[in-house]
């Protein structure tokens, strides 16, 4: 076989309609993304129980929660060297099943801190998973469409947390054991692995480790599908010269170019983290803790999830209509809002319906940065900058828990969720006056494909 020095796989697979394959990818990836979402709310599901029958306290459940989100930093950033080295499908693989295999360990826990361990071990593979899924989706879909199966993709996994919870309400109150099932059911994950095989390796990945041969036979499978699907392909835009790259690696923290989206990204996260999960993982302990019985405590949660695929499906209609960068500010700034008047009602209804709100917007700002993330970065920094800057907002909520839990105990359940409104507000303000816009560069490479090849095409932003 010929050798060549490019395979041309972003404008490939940019002039590329949406086929079986796209979906079938599609598909796999939100099964991951269903157990994922299953599983990472699955302790503070049961932490109301487990201080029950293990005698812990409000403090045991911060450390827990806190040390799972150590856990959640270095899963991403190991996940990030690994998805370089050997691969976004081989890397996704692994990662999905590590965080399934120690699911199931959980259902073996005997004390608190048994439970914590392995639920630390858990949550690095729940991290590590997203981040490669997150650049996988980025790296194979057409830039002007990436963004909503992306979203879509969360839209089928993020039903893992309603289903999850009411599943959990069902089974826990049954008898002393069963909430372990609960850790049973994230297990589940496990199953990706039947998806594998009809899975294929970026094209972009292995293009940019020189591995040209692998890439073009990849983009040649596509390709025929797609012939076949659809019928003879445009002519690709002819790629546009690049100047000298930095070698993939922490030495790229020295590029301005890496740098800059890697701190905005980092404070992006950040804020998420800290707003989202000081609510979700909270919610059911401190609404026990409030008076509120632990049955309906797990009802309610269950019922405000329900709103969490409304949220991506919303994401799904506006990421690639819009800006993602002012989507993703006003869906922040509405999460503080609802997230603020759910702490300061006790109303049954109302308590659901703020918590709905939250967990509608909260879903969709997610996807929406799921899509944005890696758009900041070119194909050797996108691994390595998503991980580090997702793996630091986990990592940021270790403190999370802990202030939480002081804040609730110094000054009162409403206080808390004024922290957590802050702290949205916060971030939709930093990204509003520093977040690139990226909607321009994707209209240009979508009517730069409509308009066919010529000197004016752009490159794209994968």
């Amino acid at each position: 076989m010929q050798h060549i020095r490019t395979t041309n796989a972003a404008n490939r697979l940019d002039r590329l309609p949406i086929t079986k394959f796209h979906k079938r990818t599609v598909l796999a990836v939100a099964f991951a993304y269903f157990f994922e979402f299953a599983d990472i709310n699955t302790f503070a599901i049961t932490a109301p129980v487990v201080r029950e029958q293990w005698g812990a306290d409000v403090d045991h459940v911060a450390y827990v929660t806190s040390l799972s989100f150590v856990g959640m930093f270095i899963g991403a950033v190991v996940a990030g060297g690994l998805a370089d080295r050997l691969g976004r499908k081989r890397t996704l693989t692994l990662t999905t099943l590590w965080f399934t295999v120690w699911s199931f360990a959980c259902v073996f826990a005997w004390d608190i801190w048994s439970l914590g361990v392995f639920r630390v071990l858990t949550s690095a593979g729940l991290s590590a998973m997203t981040v490669v899924a997150v650049v996988y989706i980025s790296e194979l879909f057409p830039s002007a469409k990436r963004g909503k199966f992306q979203a879509y993709a969360i839209v089928i996994g993020i039903c893992g947390t309603p289903v999850t919870n009411l599943i959990a309400s069902a089974v826990v109150p049954m008898s002393d054991w069963s909430w372990r099932l609960v850790y049973l059911w994230g297990s589940l994950g496990a199953l990706f692995l039947f998806f594998v095989r009809r899975l294929e390796e970026s094209p972009q990945w292995l293009e940019s480790r020189g591995r040209h041969e692998e890439a073009e036979a990849v983009l040649t499978r596509i390709e025929a599908h797609v012939t076949a699907e659809h019928g003879p392909l445009p002519e690709p835009r002819q790629p546009k010269p690049k100047g000298p790259s930095v070698k993939p690696g922490p030495g790229m923290l020295k590029d301005k170019k890496f740098l800059y989206p890697t701190i905005l990204l980092s404070v992006l996260w950040i804020t998420q983290t800290i707003g989202f999960f000081g609510y979700s993982s909270w919610a059911p302990t401190l609404l026990a803790a409030e008076g509120v019985s632990v049955e309906d405590s797990i009802f309610y949660v269950a019922l405000t999830t329900v709103g969490a695929p409304l949220g991506s499906f919303l994401a799904a209609m506006v990421t690639d209509r819009f800006e993602r960068k002012w989507c993703l500010v006003v869906f922040g700034l509405v999460i503080a809002a609802s997230g603020l008047l759910y702490g300061l009602t006790f109303t049954p209804v109302l308590i659901v319906v703020f918590g709905f709100l939250v967990n509608l917007f909260e879903r969709g700002y997610t996807a929406l940065a799921y899509a944005y993330a890696p758009e900041l970065y070119g194909t050797e920094g996108r691994s390595l900058g998503t991980s580090i800057a997702y793996g630091l907002g986990r990592l940021s909520n270790a403190v999370g828990p802990l202030m939480i839990a002081g804040v609730y105990n110094g000054i009162g359940y409403q206080a808390v969720f004024m922290v957590i409104a802050g702290t949205w507000t916060l971030g939709a303000l930093v990204l509003a006056l520093f977040g690139p816009a990226t909607r321009r560069r994707r209209q240009a490479a979508e009517a730069a494909e409509a308009a066919g090849t010529g000197p004016k095409a752009v490159t794209p932003t994968s």
